[in-house]
């Protein structure tokens, strides 16, 4: 296998025996291979692709599709019935809620035998032991028996363990979908920075926007099969078309994706749903959204202090209404003096695509600092017409001239919109005006 390959799979099935009676085990062993008691059922069917280093890779598709059971063929916790697997480097995974985890053992215990499977010496967790446990944030649950824990406490260690060791291949299949919004955009973070350090991912989800937003290519299954590979939108576009046809046309689909395999996939575009689940809220602040993902940049000329939301009123909040008109404002000095200097604000989704943002001043215009210690407020005016979900602010302070980036803050805060109206729009954002109107001609 190329050195430039972390993983490749050739001509890869995995065949179940299904026995209708407990009985028909026993009489199978009897007879040996002279006598079939069993039905086949192939949870993979000739399944074949590779994956770059540092590639990261979508597997979409509907439930039975064989996606875990793929994830636990490269894994190597279930072993093909035929063909090739081939792995290249230390493999991190996020399977079945828990699996890993002796429930017994405390958290601490569970880090270190996980640690251990993945091929770190006792050192070395004890070097990584403090970032790790940071990562998972359970504070004194980690010396309690996992068995004590909620799905999401065990979502949290998990993934820290998984994910804090640097492995050179990580698979996440659905895991993320337990934990609430701030640790999903903590563990995109952390995805992104993997990413850059050349980890390849392999990631399964049925949500279609993370698929788009943090994969470079995609791969469809159905019934086992591998119907067909292409760029994410492209991909979850035919998921989208296929699971929403009726079932008489599915199969026909089924063969017309197939038929085009890896080339551009011709279907029409399907809506993304949205995920407008988030509860009305009478409240205009919640104390207990604080972003977990939080990165600050270092100082070079400039320092932020804080990015705050307020609505007409002067209150400071972070739980808005849809529609509604708030103003974001950063707060910080310029320690230097600094020339040329512009300030942006930015507004990010829960997997840390950014959806909008704003500059002050306009693109080709400048601020001069001729003398240090100023403080500044930047005020951006926005109307929210994001739908209901969870979003994050941050931003920074650049100059045309070196240092260009003075200070930056990626997550520095967060907010959820509301709204007591049901949504025709879909994706993120409320681009309706008004009542759709429908002529019959």
């Amino acid at each position: 296998m190329s050195s430039e390959i972390a993983i490749k799979l050739q001509n890869v099935s995995k065949c179940y025996h299904i026995y209708d009676k407990p009985r028909d085990r026993l009489m199978q062993m009897v007879a040996g291979q002279r006598k079939q008691y069993y039905r086949e059922f192939w949870a993979l069917k000739d399944v074949s692709f590779e994956i770059k280093k540092g590639e990261t890779v979508g597997i979409v598709g509907r439930n039975g599709s064989g996606k875990s059971t793929l994830l636990q063929v490269i894994c190597g916790t279930l072993n093909q019935t035929v063909g090739d697997v081939q792995t290249l480097g230390r493999i991190g995974a996020l399977l079945e809620l828990g699996s890993g985890f002796n429930p017994e053992f405390t958290g601490h215990e569970n880090v270190y035998m996980n640690a251990a499977i993945l091929g770190l010496s006792r050192a070395e967790v004890d070097e990584r032991y403090a970032d790790i446990a940071a990562f998972a944030d359970i504070g004194e649950f980690i010396h309690q028996p996992v068995k004590t824990y909620s799905s999401g406490m065990i979502v949290r260690l998990a993934f820290a363990v998984q994910a804090m060791v640097d492995p050179d291949i990580l698979i996440v299949d659905e895991a993320l979908a337990v934990g609430d919004e701030r640790f999903q955009r903590k563990c995109f973070a952390r995805l992104d920075e993997l990413k850059a350090k050349g980890t390849s991912i392999l990631f399964v989800s049925h949500s279609g926007p993370q698929v788009v937003e943090l994969c470079d290519r995609a791969i469809l299954m159905e019934r086992g099969e591998r119907v067909c590979t292409g760029s994410p939108m492209e991909v979850v576009r035919a998921y989208q078309k296929l699971i929403y046809a009726p079932a008489e046309e599915q199969p026909r689909l089924i063969e017309e994706f197939r038929a085009i395999g890896t080339d551009r996939i011709a279907v029409e575009a399907s809506p993304v749903e949205a995920e407008q689940n988030a509860p009305e809220q009478d409240q205009y602040f919640d104390a207990g959204m604080v972003p977990e993902s939080t990165t600050v940049y270092p100082e070079q000329g400039a320092r932020i202090d804080a990015f705050e939301v307020f609505d007409k009123e002067g209150r400071r909040c972070n739980v808005l209404k849809a529609g509604g008109e708030y103003d974001i404002v950063m707060r910080g000095k310029l320690t230097d003096a600094v020339s040329r200097v512009f300030f942006a604000m930015h507004i990010r989704t829960v997997s840390g695509v950014v959806i909008t943002g704003q500059r002050f001043p306009d693109e080709g215009k400048y601020f001069d600092c001729e003398g240090a210690e100023r403080e500044f407020r930047v005020t951006f005016s926005c109307k929210m017409v994001m739908l209901p979900g969870v979003y994050f602010v941050g931003g920074g302070v650049w100059s045309e001239s070196e240092p260009t980036l003075c200070h930056r803050i990626l997550d520095a805060s967060m907010f959820r919109v509301v709204s007591d109206q049901g949504a025709r729009s879909f994706g993120y954002m409320d681009v309706s005006v008004d009542e759709p109107a429908l002529e019959l001609l």
